[in-house]
């Protein structure tokens, strides 16, 4: 295993934000699907998905990342495997189906007649598709080459499809598509990797494209970078930041988003900020929040005489606040988080997170959706793939808290791949994807996976043996 093969899917959480309380008072909001007890019910009334784990995680109190590095010294990087208690129960293919938590954004989007009002939620989606790294610390398992997972969410009206279409370098694609046609949201994610000492820094490099068939427009933007902090020693934390352009390539219009970085003071911690703008560059709506809260929607006139009045009246305050902020030599602490959300009078809630189940810190930080994804349901054998991640070994143990039965399949697992990837050399075969085929997108041009079709079809019987 390379060092990026190492670290890639690694994006860990940080401290949570316990006051995420936010005033919601005048403004106006966009309905999302709700829950009950963070259960979804079927249509027949019988079937509700799971709201815990079968076992709770295992305490990581009696292990470090530097511990267990230290005995590594001098030896080749590409040969140290982390071990699986820095883990949580999913493959990487089911952290990016967590893209889809908010999709009931995406529906709202297709219903609506004005350009931006559309980007307003396009970009409250791609927001909320980060949201879940909050808090998460422990790393999804390295897919394996080949391996699938599929969500279909009939209540939700969509269904999708990912696979590891690449090992070197690590290459995850993905397709969904609404149930009745009206969109689909597709793209291929490589984390290219930086080391700076004590932390991470993850480039997220491929396209996401967001397609709505009624309005016949396409979206496209990258995600932002993320910093995982204190790798080696010290309790992990993650921020977002860089710009993220969503661009509607049918109307010209642009959403320019900053994903701020906390900075010395930590003030900006998990702050986005930015507008849409149509194609001859004029402003029509500020968009502010956090990716760990909420965000919202505002006319930049408005935005703008309340950005004044704060700075008139805030000077102290800061003062006062960064005052309260400073201490500690360790520049990779993680800021107290200053505040929640002000939300300024007339502005728009497009989204904001949906409160995670009490038990959450035993269940590896994870959401409701997060804690239905490994689920096998009933009539799911046989039905969903082989090659299908709620399949794999080391995974279901690690679920099922046998961290020693997981421990031996992740690499038992391993080992079986590289033995095919050394038969496949003896043999000079080369891989052949089974879901997706190399191309170009579309839209932008750019290097990306395409879905080629007929995996709802049900036709399984050459999928390798991965298992």
């Amino acid at each position: 295993m390379n060092s990026e093969e190492e670290f890639y899917d690694a994006e860990t959480g940080l401290e949570s934000d316990d006051s995420c309380e936010v005033s919601f008072k005048d403004a106006c909001v966009y309905e999302s699907k709700q829950t009950v007890n963070g259960k979804v019910p079927s249509e027949n009334g019988v079937w509700e998905r799971r709201t815990t784990l079968p076992a709770p995680m295992f305490s990581r109190n009696d292990f470090s990342v530097w511990g267990f590095l230290k005995k590594c010294i001098g030896m080749e990087l590409s040969k140290i495997t982390m071990p699986i208690v820095f883990n949580e129960p999913l493959s990487f293919l089911q952290r990016i189906t967590e893209y889809m938590e908010h999709t009931y954004l995406i529906h709202k989007a297709c219903t609506l007649s004005d350009s931006i009002e559309r980007m307003q939620l396009v970009a409250a989606f791609a927001v909320s598709a980060v949201a879940s790294q909050w808090d998460r610390t422990g790393k999804p398992f390295n897919p394996l080459l080949g391996e699938t997972f599929e969500l279909t969410r009939d209540e939700e009206g969509y269904h999708m499809i990912s696979e590891q279409v690449s090992h070197h370098p690590p290459i995850s694609a993905f397709y969904s598509e609404s149930l009745n046609q009206d969109f689909s949201f597709h793209g291929s994610i490589y984390p290219k990797l930086k080391f700076w000492g004590k932390s991470v820094e993850a480039e997220p490099k491929g396209t996401m494209t967001l397609e709505l068939s009624k309005h016949r427009e396409a979206y496209t933007w990258t995600n932002p970078m993320c910093c995982v902090h204190n790798v080696i020693l010290g309790k992990l934390w993650i921020e977002q930041y860089g710009t993220v352009e969503i661009v509607n390539h049918s109307t010209g219009d642009k959403c320019v988003l900053n994903f701020k970085p906390c900075g010395m003071f930590g003030k900006e911690l998990h702050r986005v900020e930015g507008h849409i703008q149509d194609k001859s560059k004029k402003k029509h709506q500020v968009i502010y929040g956090k990716w760990t809260e909420c965000v919202y929607s505002i006319e930049p006139k408005v935005y703008e005489v309340n950005k004044k009045a704060e700075k008139k009246s805030g000077g102290d305050s800061k003062k006062h606040k960064q005052e309260q902020s400073t201490g500690g030599d360790d520049a990779d602490e993680m800021p107290d988080v200053q505040e929640t959300v002000t939300m300024i009078p007339g502005s728009t809630l497009l989204w904001r997170v949906a409160p995670r189940p009490p038990h959450s810190t035993q269940m590896y930080n994870f959401t409701n959706f997060a804690m239905t994804l490994n689920e096998l349901e009933p009539g799911m054998i046989g039905v969903i793939a082989p090659t299908d991640c709620r399949l794999r070994p080391d995974i279901r143990a690690m679920e099922n808290g046998d961290i020693d039965t997981a421990s031996q399949e992740k690499e038992r697992l391993e080992e079986k791949q590289r033995f095919a990837r050394r038969e496949r050399a003896k043999d000079e075969e080369e891989w052949s994807t089974r879901w997706f085929q190399q191309g170009n997108n579309r839209y932008t041009g750019a290097a990306d996976w395409i879905y080629k079709g007929g995996y709802f079809d049900r036709r399984y019987s050459d999928l390798p043996d991965i298992y």
